[in-house]
């Protein structure tokens, strides 16, 4: 499911969600633990699991990107700051499972932003598909996801 884009006052909100079968301690391992963590976004280390803590984005060009937690509550929310923008994952326990909610809030909308919003709908997939012991094709998942991205920005 794509995401909802919604103007807010400091720009836009990308609010993606995924309903999982998994509780939500064994998806927020997948959001902290480093080697979990680099399973689906394997440019990002956390640094300091606390507020004020970071979480360090490698460049793969030599250089690294500190990006400041904002919010931590164990088991239920993890936001930090990326650039000028903020991601935040929240994790709602369910019956059988939990849904995981991501807000992606965006300053600016730029020639960029739907490759991000591609990117994040697809480390989701991954994470589900991770956890439920299955395989995705990163990249061919992202490019279906591109052109729907591009297809739902050129309405706002």
């Amino acid at each position: 499911m794509l995401a909802s884009l919604t103007p807010v006052a400091d720009g836009y909100e990308a609010r993606f969600e995924r309903r999982l079968k998994h509780t939500a301690e064994k998806v927020w391992s997948s959001l902290t633990v480093n080697d979990k963590l680099a399973e689906w976004f394997p440019e990002l280390r956390v640094e300091e699991l606390r507020e004020g803590g970071s979480i360090r984005f490698d460049m793969q060009d030599g250089t690294f990107k500190e990006l400041e937690i904002l919010e931590l509550r164990e088991h239920s929310v993890l936001e930090y700051a990326w650039g000028e923008d903020r991601v935040r994952f929240e994790l709602y326990p369910e019956p059988g499972g939990c849904r995981l909610v991501l807000i992606e809030t965006i300053r600016e909308m730029t020639g960029h932003t739907p490759k991000d919003l591609a990117g994040w709908h697809v480390c989701l997939d991954v994470i589900a598909a991770l956890l439920d012991g299955r395989k995705i094709v990163r990249m061919e998942e992202w490019k279906l996801a591109y052109e729907d991205y591009k297809q739902l920005l050129r309405t706002f």
